[in-house]
């Protein structure tokens, strides 16, 4: 079921692990982690900005992939390492002076709860748990996270523009 988004949309702000990652961690015999990351959902934070979009991401933990893509580029908001995401919203919110029709947000574990409780477009993939998917009024893309979710959320917006 294709997503419904307004046209009025100017802000993308999304959680990363667990939506442009399919949630895995992998680690190798020095201890040191990686996330695999879909080339679609990279390529939606390009075309997201080339196409005039405010871009966040907000992530409960730190990742060397949202180092370089937020590089690559220029993400306009960037928040690693946040347990209490909600409040880093509505600062973004308060920020840019986005009214509850010009942002949405995308999440999948329970650290995004509040937040997807608290803002008006919500979006969450089909391998999220339980009490997200929950949340009265949440969409949830036909992907699963790491699988292109997030540049499904970036082709349902453009086409809102059509």
């Amino acid at each position: 079921m294709a997503l419904r988004l307004p046209n009025t949309i100017k802000f993308v702000i999304t959680d990363f692990d667990g939506i442009c990652t399919d949630n895995c961690v992998y680690i190798d015999a020095n201890g040191n982690m990686s996330r695999k990351v879909n080339f679609k959902d990279i390529m939606g934070f390009s075309i997201l900005k080339k196409n005039g979009y405010k871009v966040g991401i907000v992530s409960g933990e730190k990742n060397s992939a949202i180092d370089k893509i937020c590089e690559v580029f220029k993400i306009d908001e960037v928040h690693q390492d946040i347990r209490i995401k909600i409040d880093v919203i509505k600062s973004i919110v308060e920020k840019y002076n986005l009214s509850e029709d010009e942002y949405l947000y995308i999440g999948d574990d329970i650290n995004d709860y509040d937040t997807l409780s608290y803002v008006k477009y919500r979006i969450t993939v089909p391998d999220a748990v339980k009490k997200i998917k929950n949340i009265k009024g949440i969409q949830i893309t036909d992907v699963r996270g790491g699988e292109g979710a997030f540049r499904e959320v970036v082709d349902s917006l453009l086409e809102s523009k059509m």
